[in-house]
């Protein structure tokens, strides 16, 4: 058990995210092959692939909290002494924290009032609280990234390490 949950913790966003652009990249190429070749296009595809990319996006977000790649100015970091980076680098993952909470709950809210709406995507019926449910989801492991980068970072300056982004 202690392994699976180790596997998903090292592979989760990227694997689905592999899973998502490959399934993104086989409906744009039908969807090309359909309309140049045999002069006919599906009325599903780009709906699909669409949705998909959106679940690539949010999902990628966090990849790259996982990763600590997220946005962040340099730059910026010169301006404060060698001594106090380090804390404005936690203010910094503390804020990107709050933002993703803010992020999920009101994703929270909005997939609800989609599900009390009862709509669906025009081509494929898909009810839009599932499309609506990627920025909740992605951000909801965003929290949960930044809450391992935040206690990473902390560890490190306890030990008087310096961490690697």
């Amino acid at each position: 058990m202690k392994n699976a949950l180790s596997w998903l913790d090292e592979n989760l966003e990227m694997s689905i995210c592999v899973v998502l652009m490959s399934v993104m990249t086989v409906l744009i190429f039908v969807q090309v092959i359909m309309r140049y070749v045999f002069s006919n296009s599906l009325s599903w595809s780009e709906e699909l692939a669409r949705y998909v990319f959106i679940w690539l996006i949010y999902l990628g977000i966090s990849y790259g909290a996982k990763i600590r790649k997220h946005i962040k100015i340099d730059a910026a970091m010169k301006l404060f002494p060698a001594s106090i980076r380090p804390y404005v680098t936690i203010v910094g993952d503390i804020c990107f924290f709050l933002f993703a909470v803010y992020i999920t709950i009101t994703g929270y809210k909005y997939v609800g009032m989609q599900a009390t709406f009862n709509k669906v995507s025009p081509a494929l019926h898909i009810p839009y609280k599932y499309v609506f449910a990627a920025p909740m989801v992605g951000f909801c492991l965003v929290c949960y990234r930044q809450y391992q980068t935040i206690k990473y970072r902390i560890d490190c300056i306890k030990r008087g390490e310096e961490w690697t982004d």
